[in-house]
């Protein structure tokens, strides 16, 4: 991958990653109400880990073409993104209308960040 491509694509696959790790760590013990809390918090430490050994690097990386703010952005479309596939596919839940059309409208929202480019 050419040099000048990598800061650009390496950042979203990196983060969209992360994001895995992440929801998992902070929503996978949904499905498990039964477990006790502390090993819920347990285990979620050990899964966000990787979480931030692919989040650090990825705006590290990211930041010689993007700007903290754009940098954010890319971060919470990719965590609406994996989190609506998270909640289907993992939890069973069916995605309402009126949170497909939030998602959109944020994800609108966050084009307005890279308008200034």
């Amino acid at each position: 991958m050419s040099e000048t491509l990598w800061p650009r694509v390496a950042p979203i696959l990196m983060l969209l990653a992360s994001n895995v790790f992440m929801t998992f760590a902070w929503y996978g013990h949904l499905k498990h109400k039964g477990t006790a809390i502390w090993l819920a918090i347990g285990v979620s430490w050990l899964i966000a880990l990787p979480e931030y050994m692919l989040a650090v690097p990825a705006n590290r990386i990211g930041s010689a073409v993007w700007s903290t703010a754009e940098l954010k952005t890319l971060q919470e479309v990719i965590t609406l993104t994996v989190f609506a596939v998270f909640s289907v596919l993992y939890l069973g839940e069916a995605l309402k209308w009126s949170t497909l059309v939030g998602f959109t409208l944020i994800a609108a929202g966050a084009a307005f960040v890279f308008l200034g480019k």
